[in-house]
């Protein structure tokens, strides 16, 4: 993996040297993932850890509760509302904009916000899995991000990525294929992996006595549907106090009419703006 260590000094909003539109690209089209060095600063980092605790109380109790507490301790689902800190992540992706919408050839919004603290125990997260579930090689849906919230290392079960697999394994890997290609995705908390979301990937085993957290926002091209309605959860009244981005991220602007007096609106006030695609 090539080097993206961050010099010293570098703006919170900037990406590393060389982690430009192009690099990115060809990462995409090639190895199917990359790692971007200390993505967010600390202070975040402490603040999303902060709420990831917490969102996880209100997520077990639920999956307790429906029946489906076994393969699903450690997981984390639809995040943003949760915390503010997580909100707060969706305006630290600008720098990333230009990158996700050359992936995409458009824009782009958030398709799924999970989260994923791995303990000596696993979850579904730790098969050998990809998070799309129509295979398109040339035509991309979805891309995943994997923001670390702790240092990944082989030890504490960094995420094992099966590099170059979006471009030749439309169907899932054996145990043995998915060993000899796969790679630890390495980093230091704050760091943030990006990979295309045909990858076969599964979570790593943790063999230390300390939590292996991170959160698990997922992007897709407007058309698709996501898997959560974040602007009704967070509320449409809400919307003038986010900012441009949020908005768009977040789904305002690709939302679905529910009567016809929202479909015959102009084009500035329509629920699915021009321009989505």
């Amino acid at each position: 993996m090539p080097d993206m260590t961050e010099p010293a000094g570098l703006p919170r909003h900037c990406l590393p040297a060389g982690v430009d539109v192009e690099r990115f690209s060809e990462a995409m089209a090639t190895r199917g993932w990359l790692v971007i060095d200390r993505f967010v600063d600390e202070a975040l980092v402490e603040r999303m850890r902060a709420d990831l605790d917490r969102a996880y109380v209100a997520c077990r109790r639920l999956q307790v509760a429906n029946g489906i507490a076994l393969d699903t301790e450690g997981t984390l689902h639809h995040l943003v509302g949760q915390g503010d800190s997580f909100l707060e992540f969706i305006d630290r992706l600008a720098p990333l904009v230009p990158h996700f919408e050359a992936h995409f050839d458009g824009p782009f919004i958030l398709n799924s916000f999970g989260g994923n603290i791995l303990r000596a125990s696993a979850s579904y997260a730790s098969a050998i899995h990809r998070d799309v579930r129509t295979y398109s090689r040339d035509l991309p849906l979805l891309l995943n991000s994997l923001l670390m919230l702790d240092d990944f290392t082989v030890r504490n079960g960094a995420t094992m990525m099966m590099t170059g697999s979006h471009l030749d394994c439309p169907g899932r890997p054996s145990e043995e294929a998915f060993a000899a290609r796969a790679e630890a995705a390495t980093g230091l908390a704050g760091s943030l992996l990006v990979f295309d979301s045909n990858l076969w990937h599964a979570a790593g085993v943790n063999t230390t006595a300390l939590p292996r957290r991170s959160v698990t926002p997922m992007f897709s091209r407007p058309m698709v549907k996501p898997q959560f309605d974040h602007p009704r959860a967070i509320g449409y009244g809400r919307m003038d106090s986010l900012s441009e981005l949020q908005r768009q991220v977040l789904g305002y602007y690709s939302r679905i009419p529910a009567t016809l007096e929202e479909w015959y609106q102009p084009p500035q006030r329509r629920m699915y703006r021009p321009g989505q695609g």
